[in-house]
């Protein structure tokens, strides 16, 4: 995969340079707006045009020179870096850029960078939280700033329709800015806008532009939203590695945990019937694991994030009790009949999926014992603390050697700990 970006100052591109470096990208900056790297080992480059505080018509130019190198060098993804204070000819270079490629493309204009001080809400540009027409920036001797009000200022410099998502729609999750985003593409628009006062808005915002297909998206930033869109897009289309969530905790915590985890992210769901698995038939039980592993192997089709749960919304909570003296079994066996099946189900997935999984993650200590056992692992060699009571490792031995893992108790964590947990693993790949 090969990333190129477009600045308009040479240190302002270095910046986002180092970030993709940071992601294990191999980068170049060309000093030149007419170069392309010569040595095939560089798949990131950051093209200087040095246009900031030059002429509309050389502005143009440039972009478009530099543009028409880029897919010649065949870049998959196109990033216009722009000054974090919004100085220059961000609305011209923009519509060049746009002119030069797909007519399906669509910028995403963030210029927020949380590390240097600068936010933007209500499409207000701050700077250490002071409207950026009334801070230094706005003498700029060239070029003053006389708006703070980002869409307007942008607006007046380019011939595209201009739109703006407040930061409450990001505050909703990726899936939600998806459908915003489309619903401005469908009425027109080729600039969006898009509020961020923290890193975390910023990944959202990455993770939800990943996830429109129909449409080649430009990331505008001084370096946070390129940077987390290309990680975003790398985890997306490194598709033979997959994520298996395991859940038989049926407690209230571990419910909000996982339907807050559905508003957040696009995950495939395989609901195992825990009736069918607390049972002593064995041919009942393994035609249910059956089941349930075609039905997961097909989710993972579509899905990167698979979640395999005994908490569906319809699900009645067993009465293994009741269960076991109507059977003459212990409460224990048909517990563990549960958990093991959970287990069995995500062993099998594993060992059978076209894609390569990249990190299981399971909630509940029986269901973790219960892999342990299923996948005859010797253990988990412990790395890190996702969160309290939340721990990463790898397997050892087994069939799931080497394969890392996420461990939660059904009660540990907050609402988010479950998304958090998924986050982390994916930052592992």
């Amino acid at each position: 995969m090969k990333i190129g970006v477009i600045a308009d100052d040479l240190t302002g591109g270095n910046g986002t340079g180092v970030k993709l470096n940071n992601l294990g990208f191999n980068v170049a900056t060309m000093i030149n707006y007419d170069s392309i790297p010569s040595n095939e080992i560089i798949n990131a480059t950051v093209v200087n045009t040095d246009s900031r505080y030059s002429s509309e018509r050389v502005a143009k130019n440039r972009i478009k020179t530099a543009v028409h190198n880029l897919k010649e060098w065949n870049t998959d993804i196109f990033c216009k870096r722009i000054d974090s204070t919004v100085r220059g000819n961000i609305g011209i270079e923009i519509d060049e850029m746009l002119n030069q490629l797909d007519e399906e493309a669509i910028v995403i204009l963030v210029p927020t960078y949380p590390e240097s001080n600068r936010t933007m809400v209500g499409g207000y540009l701050l700077l250490h939280n002071v409207p950026i027409e009334l801070s230094d920036v706005s003498m700029d001797p060239v070029k003053p700033i006389t708006s703070s009000y980002v869409p307007e200022l942008i607006g007046q410099q380019t011939e595209n329709k201009v739109s703006h998502i407040p930061l409450s729609q990001v505050l909703k999750g990726e899936k939600n800015l998806k459908q915003q985003m489309n619903h401005h593409i469908d009425n027109g628009s080729k600039i969006i806008v898009v509020d961020a006062i923290t890193s975390e808005n910023i990944e959202v915002i990455g993770k939800a532009m990943v996830l429109i297909d129909h449409k080649l998206l430009v990331p505008a930033d001084p370096g946070p939203l390129t940077e987390t869109y290309v990680k975003s897009y790398s985890i997306k289309n490194l598709k033979q590695k997959k994520i298996l969530l395991t859940v038989g905790s049926v407690t209230q915590n571990s419910h909000n945990q996982l339907k807050y985890l559905q508003e957040k992210r696009e995950i495939g769901k395989v609901y195992v019937d825990s009736k069918q698995l607390a049972t002593d038939d064995e041919n009942k039980w393994e035609k249910t694991i059956r089941e349930c592993v075609e039905h997961g192997k097909d989710m993972l089709h579509e899905n990167n994030i698979l979640l395999m749960t005994t908490d569906h919304p319809n699900n009645e909570i067993i009465n293994l009790d009741y269960l076991a003296k109507q059977n003459g079994k212990s409460q224990d066996f048909y517990a563990k009949r549960i958990s093991d099946g959970l287990a069995k189900i995500t062993r099998l997935i594993i060992e059978e999926s076209e894609y390569h999984i990249g990190g299981c993650f399971s909630s509940g200590g029986d269901v973790t014992a219960s892999l342990c056992a299923i996948g005859k692992t010797e253990g988990i060699e412990l790395k890190d603390e996702v969160l309290p009571l939340i721990s990463y490792g790898v397997f050892l031995g087994g069939y799931f050697e080497g394969l890392p893992i996420i461990t939660k108790g059904g009660t540990a964590g907050e609402v988010d700990a479950v998304y958090t947990a998924v986050k982390y693993l994916e930052n592992k790949f």
